[in-house]
């Protein structure tokens, strides 16, 4: 029985709602979650194989995005609000971040380091707070990408589905697509592939940052400036778009020397210092970060009524 991938109006918003609403709470099993537990028991059996890491890490790729489709497809069409609020961040990703600048107004910095930690990959222990703001602002911008615009984005292309298989192919990015020892080989698959399906939608959220940075307080012109100029300049070919456009957008510098494990790792700078880094950065991201995902949602709306 085929499905109908399109969404109805009602159930966008409704879904949308009760991620700004609810965001990621504690009490309710998050899918997300549950999928990292199936990605370790995969990997385990996959490289119990014997196969060689590249072949069996693109079998496994198969499986687990296989597996999680599939199961998106047993709850529709009656769980599809459920999907759509279960897997968008946008309420949580500003909650994380925020737990991060609230322990910087309570000039309490360890605990500010220490919920860094959950959000960054990078070593916090012993930023300083201009750095704790870098890393903070460039998480939101990276991950208005990856966590609202590109979920949005499929969404819109395939319904739950394209959305269920977008998380799914990007937490396993997030889980096994190092250029390590362990997952150089294994994870070849899962890292490239995410490049691709972030290809359109890193360049939407710059889009998207840009329009919104016509507010007042922001500089849509320097955030289309900069994105043109440092959107490139990153290892990853997707992610300097969208802290690009924030850059620019805020008059900031992001970019710069992090360590990983005590490995220091030096990334090109995006946009120019004209005005410091401060606390009053993180409010300014948020309002892009809503107002992006606005935008978005609305883009999707008018493409469904003109269907």
């Amino acid at each position: 029985m085929l499905v109908n991938v399109f969404v109805k109006p009602w159930e966008l918003l409704a879904g949308v709602g009760l991620d700004l609403v609810l965001g990621d709470p504690r009490w309710l099993p998050h899918p997300v979650r549950g999928f990292g537990r199936l990605v370790n028991v995969a990997e385990r059996a996959w490289r119990g194989t014997g196969l060689p890491l590249r072949l069996s890490g693109i079998l496994f790729w198969f499986s687990v995005v296989g597996l999680a489709v599939a199961i998106v497809r047993l709850t529709l069409p009656w769980a599809t609000v459920y999907w759509i609020f279960a897997l968008l961040a946008c309420r949580d990703l500003d909650v994380e971040a925020g737990r991060v600048v609230a322990a910087l107004k309570r000039d309490d910095l360890e605990d500010s380091r220490h919920q860094l930690s959950w959000i960054v990959g990078r070593d916090t222990a012993g930023l300083a707070e201009p750095e704790i703001l870098r890393a903070t602002v460039e998480t939101i911008a990276e991950n208005l990408s990856d966590a609202v615009i590109a979920p949005l984005f499929y969404l819109a292309l395939a319904g739950p589905l394209g959305m269920a298989a977008y998380k799914a192919i990007n937490t396993l990015d997030s889980m096994v697509g190092y250029r390590n020892q362990r997952y150089a080989e294994f994870g070849w698959a899962s890292a490239r592939i995410d490049d691709v399906v972030n290809y359109v939608p890193a360049r939407l959220t710059a889009v998207l940052i840009w329009a919104s940075a016509l507010l007042p307080g922001f500089d849509a012109r320097r955030s289309l400036r900069i994105t043109l100029r440092d959107g490139n300049s990153q290892p990853s070919p997707n992610a300097g778009y969208p802290e690009a456009a924030v850059a620019g957008a805020l008059g900031v510098q992001l970019g710069g020397l992090n360590f990983y494990q005590g490995v220091p790792s030096r990334k090109a700078s995006l946009g120019d210092p004209v005005v410091p880094l401060d606390r009053d950065a993180f409010d300014k991201v948020r309002t892009l970060l809503y107002a992006s995902e606005g935008l978005c949602v609305v883009l999707i709306l008018g493409c469904l009524a003109w269907r």
